[in-house]
């Protein structure tokens, strides 16, 4: 049977914001209700190369695939190449044929962007104004675009990077102003995509009513909020293991500083209806995001689906018989 070859090209004339809010929400979705399967994530650390691959594998809506992906946050200065690259494989579940083979660099980019915008959906208040960025690289990006279909292009950017180059050039691309990282967090959405392993924001750089979407923690050390956030606000996260283990509340439990019984819930449990999100218009919520390997199955197979209607890709015989 042949393998579908979906390059980036491809997935750039297949995807809209909307398709990925849609798969990334039935993700959560099912996560959140049992009815998926993700094998926790394989680290193979390479602390010589500075940094590491993940293999990340996962079944869905009759769907399976993994992603092999790596995090090298010193590529761009090193090598003139992204932090994250990856390769996402789509298999049949009843024959395990391959069914394609898709660029993962802009699927992980495009997923976790939606991943954000769902649980801003979910947890922030109604009819949010302002939007801060912290960290201005491609993650920025992604999660501009899915706030904006979700809440309007009026929301206004309020974009803070210690690199001045990437926030001009993110308001070059978007709007947007660029502000201090202490104004950015004034904004009823903060979203923060660093690669930090120390804190980057202060719990009373915070207005009343905060939603913080904490998307750069997802290895083990790795933390940029001050953990003030994380015991005085409500706390969701992607995946219990994998948050543990990985994501911004990993180094707060490490230090005694929150307890596991603190952390609110899913956010997939918050999707499918089984716990409350956000309670008042004046409380703090924040959502540790990972990255879910379901999030990439669930966009994978949306975007074969569409490249099959389409017919986009190039067939090959990959594998023997």
């Amino acid at each position: 049977m042949p393998t579908l070859i979906l390059s980036a090209k491809d997935l750039r004339s297949l995807y809209t914001v909307e398709l990925g809010l849609t798969a990334v929400e039935r993700a959560f979705r099912a996560h959140g209700l049992g009815e998926s399967l993700m094998p926790p994530k394989v680290y193979l650390s390479l602390p010589a190369y500075d940094g590491d691959f993940r293999a990340m594998p996962a079944f869905l809506d009759g769907a399976a695939g993994v992603k092999w992906v790596n995090a090298h946050p010193r590529n761009p200065e090193k090598h003139h190449l992204p932090t994250v690259r990856a390769l996402y494989i789509l298999s049949d579940p009843d024959t395990a044929s391959p069914l394609a083979i898709l660029d993962g660099t802009l699927l992980t980019a495009w997923r976790t962007g939606a991943a954000g915008g769902v649980a801003s959906k979910f947890l922030a208040k109604k009819q949010p104004r302002t939007l801060g960025l912290v960290g201005c690289g491609v993650q920025a990006r992604v999660l501009i675009d899915s706030h904006r279909a979700l809440f309007g292009d009026g929301l206004e950017l309020l974009l803070a990077d210690t690199h001045e180059a990437a926030a001009k050039a993110l308001q070059a691309e978007k709007g947007g102003r660029i502000v201090s990282t202490q104004e950015a967090c004034g904004a009823d959405i903060v979203c923060t995509a660093t690669p930090a392993r120390v804190p980057v924001v202060k719990r009373e750089w915070f207005q009343p009513g905060a939603h913080i979407n904490a998307m750069g923690a997802d290895a083990p050390g790795k933390q940029e909020l001050d953990a003030r956030l994380l015991t005085e606000g409500r706390v969701f996260i992607d995946d219990t293991e994998q948050a543990l283990h990985s994501g911004e509340v990993n180094v707060p439990l490490h230090d005694g500083l929150l307890r596991a019984e603190q952390i609110a819930g899913t956010l997939g449990e918050v999707v499918a209806g089984k716990k409350p999100g956000r309670t008042s218009d004046t409380a703090l919520t924040v959502f540790d995001s990972t990255g879910l390997a379901l999030q990439d199955v669930a966009l994978a197979r949306a975007l074969y689906d569409a490249a099959l209607a389409r017919g986009l890709g190039q067939a090959l015989d990959i594998v023997g018989s």
